[in-house]
């Protein structure tokens, strides 16, 4: 049973696979388009870093950063290093983490959950992941700026 639970971003299964998230994203992306966090920029109090394991295995990963609106009338949240192990792909760990954030931020009280993701083909099944979980298309949000090779989302919750 996959089991999602809070994690330290520097235990050495999960550096591992978020040193693979990162050589993956300077791989297909251009180096100023690529917002990934290493596993101590996960470890700021903003941050809840969460894996997902089976039997202690270690399938995937994600976070949620909180971010407040620009006027500072309301919390956000942001998505950032969702990443599924290559042998966990097409066993649904993918959702059950994004469920799973999303329904931290509504416990929360956030009222949007925000993401930044590639436009690149690469990224194209993680797209198709947010939108089937209801995100849509917005511009840039926090300090990103518009860039051809991201793709910005969001979910009002």
């Amino acid at each position: 049973m996959i089991h999602v639970e809070p994690d330290d971003p520097a235990r050495a299964d999960v550096h591992q696979l978020l040193s693979e998230h990162l050589a993956d994203m300077f791989a297909t992306s251009p180096a100023e388009s690529v917002h990934a966090l290493d596993h101590s920029a996960l470890s700021e109090p903003s941050i809840t870093f969460w894996t997902a394991r089976d039997g202690g295995t270690l399938l995937g990963c994600g976070a949620l950063k909180l971010i407040d609106s620009p006027d500072g009338s309301a919390k956000h949240g942001e998505i950032k290093s969702m990443r599924t192990t290559a042998g966990a792909r097409g066993r649904g760990v993918a959702t059950l983490m994004l469920k799973h954030i999303v329904d931290e931020a509504r416990s929360r009280n956030y009222e949007r959950i925000f993401l930044e993701t590639g436009s690149e083909d690469y990224f194209a099944p993680a797209r198709r992941l947010y939108v089937r979980n209801g995100f849509t298309e917005c511009p840039p949000f926090a300090d990103y700026t518009l860039d051809p090779n991201s793709a910005f989302m969001e979910l009002r919750l």
